[in-house]
Parts: structure tokens; sequence; C-alpha cells
């Protein structure tokens, strides 16, 4: 007679490839997961329709700054930025509101109320030099006008903001 031995179960290749199979997912899931939540994109707006009313109101700013002629020149230099007027009817001493987007990180967002020095130049110093893509937007105080313009920063040359630019 001849006897067959067989090893237990845990001894074999089979049943442990059987089990690696779906704790690998498992454990490909919980990282998919965990990277997810840490630093979502938030590529859609919630109140989608209320920003693309309010798209329309913006139009109209900057075709009143068409109307004025405002322009401004750009400069970042180091830690600040300079915003000099070039042409326009800018009340004398009139505040301005600065506002700088990041395309991608939200968090990096930031609005300024700058005044003029006595030259009429407007500054605005920041607590680190920035670097890369941003959208850089001027409204006047009374929110009458709007110039808008994407800069890689920083920059080289002095930018020009103009009304057609948008």
């Amino acid at each position: 007679m001849t006897q067959t031995i067989f090893k237990p179960w845990y001894r074999q290749f089979w049943p442990w490839f059987l089990i690696a199979l779906p704790t690998a997912a498992v454990i490909g899931s919980v990282a998919t997961a965990i990277i997810a939540s840490k630093d979502g994109v938030n590529l859609v707006a919630e109140d989608y329709y209320k920003q693309g009313k309010e798209i329309n109101q913006d139009l109209s700013k900057f075709d009143r700054a068409e109307a004025l002629n405002v322009r401004f020149v750009l400069e970042v230099d180091g830690n600040q930025l300079t915003l000099k007027p070039i042409s326009g009817d800018i009340p004398a001493g009139q505040a301005l509101y600065l506002s700088l987007f990041h395309p991608t990180l939200a968090g990096r967002d930031s609005e300024h109320l700058i005044t003029a020095d006595a030259s009429g130049t407007y500054r605005f110093h920041f607590e680190q030099p920035i670097a890369g893509k941003w959208h850089v937007r001027v409204d006047a105080f009374n929110h009458e006008w709007r110039l808008q313009e994407t800069v890689q920063l920083p920059t080289q040359a002095p930018v020009e903001l103009d009304p057609k630019g948008r």
C-alpha cells in the first residue's frame, strides 16, 4: 500500500496565491483613499450657476475699464509688487483691490486692499517671494472697473494690465 502524504493547506502555494490577490486589492484601495483625501483639488464649483451669472456682470466691468482707458504696469521684484497707473480716469488717492489667484491651488489665493503712495504708485509687500503662474486682478475701490491678466511671476519685464487683456 502506498500512502500519500498531504501537506497542510498553509504549506501549499495556491491558497496563499488566492489570498494575496484580494489582500493586494484592499491595500491598494486603502492607499488610494488616503492619497485622495489628503489634498483634493476642487475643480468644480458647487455654486457654478451663480458664478456663471456673475461672469456677465464681470464683463461689464472690463468694458467700463476700456471706456475709461484704465491701464497699469505691473512689476514684481523680490517681495514687492508694484502697480503704476499709465492712463485712465483714476481719482487721486483711490484705493484698489488687488487679487491674486493661483490656477490650481485655491489655498494660495489672496485679496488685498492697497493704496497709492505720494507718487501715485501702488505697492504691496509679500511675506516671501511668490513664483509661478498667477491670475492678477485689479478692481477699483467702488468696483466700477476691473483689469485682469495671467502672469508668470517673478516677471523679467514689466507687464501691462489693460482692459483688452482679459
